[in-house]
């Protein structure tokens, strides 16, 4: 029976992260849009095994996140055309394709540098080579502004902590030990997770005294923190859609690239674990907390004036001198803070987003979005799906 012209791919890429799934989401895109393919696709997580028949299939293609040694050789033996998605201290020769880890950690420390803060942290785990990029530049970043970082490393190099009590006491002790306000990156959302866990066990407040972001953007993850954790969003949609056209070139017998294809990220969903702006002045650290927690309620700057003593000109001027922003400019990023992650992470209309915000009209909101984001939500949302 003759083979199909159809091109034969198989995907080895985990369905039980976000961005395992956003990869497959580029993927079905561009056989939708580009060339059909016949694909094998199953639920995975990042270490399940690779199915054994891969030694005698004769297939076209391989999109994979490889996890171990055994699967990469299993893979080169293969002698398939493969793209490589997960950056990796593994031995073998394929190309990668994937986030701009070094753009991430820059990304972050500016971000905290941004909101005033001054003592930083870092909760790195150093399995892999991007974890490494993110803390690596990410203190390089901190240091080039003058000034030090402070690292955790996650016990065993892992993930999964033998002993988990013991763990997140460590941590306390750490955080408990660091001068306040903080920035921390966490180098996943899942070690963002435990951090704010931590928080909570110590008594810290977030984000007052300590700021976290991690890494992924993995919405499950993010909003069952407490509070929900601010994460950088990976375009990996993108990311997916270029792989596989890199692998239909490499199928079609053209040469594989020599150097990394990296793409930036999206940009960091600002969540309450780091939304704050730390200033010295106790009476302006009210009214920005105020702030924070009422923006969406449709506050006006009159309502600031209610719940904090100050006079209406002397919290203009001190706003204006600690963030560069007035009360009313500090309350509309506020509630564009959470359209953007309302667009990113629900299915809900721009109406209800409008609402949800604080937003009386949402043509108003669409605006003011235009105005101040550079785009409209309706192409914010496309861009983060």
């Amino acid at each position: 029976m003759a083979k199909s012209s159809i091109p034969h791919v198989a995907l080895f890429i985990e369905t039980s992260r976000s961005h395992g799934r956003g990869l497959l989401n580029g993927i079905r895109q561009f056989i939708t849009e580009k060339e059909e393919w016949s694909v094998f696709v199953m639920p995975r997580s990042l270490d399940s095994q690779i199915p054994d028949w891969i030694t005698r299939w004769k297939g076209d293609g391989i999109l994979s996140r490889t996890t171990s040694q055994e699967m990469a050789d299993a893979i080169t033996a293969s002698g398939i055309p493969t793209v490589e998605l997960r950056s990796t201290k593994l031995q073998h020769a394929f190309p990668f394709l994937g986030i701009d880890n070094r753009a991430l950690g820059r990304m972050v420390a500016e971000h905290f540098l941004e909101r005033g803060i001054r003592h930083f942290g870092v909760y790195e785990i150093g399995t892999e080579v991007y974890f490494e990029q993110r803390r690596d530049n990410y203190v390089q970043t901190v240091e080039n502004a003058g000034y030090d970082v402070s690292v955790f490393s996650a016990p065993e190099d892992s993930e999964v902590p033998r002993e988990w009590e013991k763990h997140q006491e460590q941590m306390v002790k750490w955080v408990q030990g660091l001068p306040k306000p903080v920035g921390i990156m966490a180098c996943t959302d899942q070690l963002g997770f435990w951090l704010l866990d931590a928080c909570d066990r110590a008594g810290i407040s977030v984000p007052d005294e300590v700021a976290v972001v991690g890494v992924e953007n993995d919405d499950i993850l993010c909003m069952m923190a407490r509070p929900p954790l601010s994460s950088v969003a990976f375009n990996s949609t993108r990311i997916g859609y270029e792989a596989a056209t890199l692998l239909s070139r490499l199928m079609k017998g053209e040469p594989a690239p020599q150097e990394p294809f990296l793409i930036n990220p999206l940009g960091i969903v600002t969540r309450q674990s780091s939304d704050v702006v730390a200033v010295d002045d106790p009476e302006l650290a009210l009214a920005l907390r105020f702030i924070r927690e009422n923006a969406c309620k449709g506050i006006q700057v009159t309502d600031i004036l209610s719940a904090v003593p100050m006079s209406r000109t002397a919290l203009e001027r001190q706003m204006k001198a600690a963030i560069g922003r007035s009360p009313k400019g500090e309350i509309i990023r506020t509630q564009l803070e959470r359209a953007k992650e309302l667009l990113a992470s629900t299915d809900l209309s721009l109406s209800q987003v409008s609402q949800r915000i604080g937003f009386r009209h949402s043509q108003h909101f669409s605006t003011i979005f235009k105005e101040k984001i550079g785009e409209t939500p309706g192409a914010f949302r496309a861009k983060m799906h």
